[in-house]
């Protein structure tokens, strides 16, 4: 089989390369995977600035999609011609997370997606929702369980409260849409204004421009008439989260997920000044994804893809999530 592997860092290292096929254990699922797609992680994976003592060779990419071509003899959740998603974690099947658990993850801690087929254990694979796509499947794992975590598990989100979004990529698209689901108001920033409306299209209340109010804090708290919000997705991390936590209402919860704004000057002071409830959210469970996916299938939701790059065009699908230009996922067929 064709995959692709990490042996040096750097993405015009990355080349796809003639494989063994997996082989199966008794309670192993062989899947035949159709689409992966991009998160931030892959990309900082790639480059070695996620965790410069990777070890290599490594498959790379967490999310995948494909449909079961061979099962152990053990196997009983699935039979072949199923469509399947890997989880994220496949240790992680329901409970808290531990390190057991967490010493589990696709493309960092076992071999990823970008590969013709991979082998899982029938417990780190989930239904496919029956309305999507391979493609739209590829953006579930990871952006679409953390979207999910971030509110529905660790926010709570109730209808009639206000979330804060920070950007335009796949998790914060996916959480616009549960957010909209949850009857929940809506507030996006982002630093372009065609990005904004096409947000504000798929259902954002309020938009604003940070290049245009680099206060944007401020802004927000104009909207919730000084209360702050109740929620916010931190996607940027340290460079954000001090305006983050400005914007918050007292009580207020931050669903920390992501590192893309880079370094920040951080005071806890707010932290206890307003009794904020400021939580790290590493993706989720294989029974958070169920009930996603459930709610996936009531509700018709489908997430927002960008671009789909073919399966020799994996450096360029890299080079346009570095770029920030991307509006939702980005996929890659394989």
């Amino acid at each position: 089989m064709k995959g692709y592997q990490i042996t040096q860092f750097g993405i015009a290292n990355l080349a796809a390369s003639e494989m063994d096929k997996p082989q199966l254990g008794v309670r192993d699922v062989l899947v035949r995977l159709r689409t992966t797609s991009l998160n931030y992680r892959d990309l900082m994976m790639i480059d070695g600035t996620y965790n410069p003592k990777l070890k290599l060779p490594l498959v790379p990419f967490s999310d995948g999609a494909g449909e079961v071509v061979d099962i152990g003899a053990e196997v009983t959740r699935w039979k072949i011609g199923d469509r399947v998603c890997p989880t994220f974690m496949q240790g992680w099947v329901d409970g808290e997370l531990d390190y057991a658990k967490f010493k589990t993850t696709l493309g960092g801690d076992l071999d990823g997606c970008l590969r013709e087929f991979g082998s899982f254990h029938e417990d780190g694979l989930v239904r496919i929702p029956d309305a999507l796509s391979y493609e739209e499947a590829a953006c579930l794992p990871c952006a679409g369980v953390t979207a999910w975590n971030s509110l529905m598990v660790s926010g709570g989100l109730k209808q009639g409260e206000t979330v804060l979004l920070q950007g335009t990529g796949g998790v914060s698209m996916l959480a616009l849409q549960f957010a909209n689901l949850a009857g929940a108001r809506t507030i996006v920033i982002s630093s372009s204004n065609e990005k904004l409306a096409r947000a504000k299209a798929i259902g954002a209340d309020e938009i604003i421009n940070y290049h245009e109010h680099e206060d944007w804090d401020s802004f927000v708290l104009d909207l919730t008439n000084k209360q702050g919000v109740d929620h916010v997705v931190e996607i940027g991390g340290a460079g954000t989260l001090a305006r983050s936590m400005r914007a918050a209402r007292i009580g207020g919860h931050i669903a920390v997920i992501g590192v893309v704004a880079g370094k920040g000057e951080i005071s806890h002071v707010p932290i206890f000044m307003k009794a904020l409830r400021v939580i790290g959210v590493f993706v989720g469970s294989s029974e958070m994804f169920e009930n996603m996916n459930a709610a996936i299938d009531r509700s018709g939701i489908r997430p927002v893809i960008d671009r789909t790059f073919g399966f020799n065009e994996v450096q360029e699908a890299l080079r346009f999530m570095r770029s920030g230009e991307h509006f939702g996922k980005i996929v890659v067929s394989i």
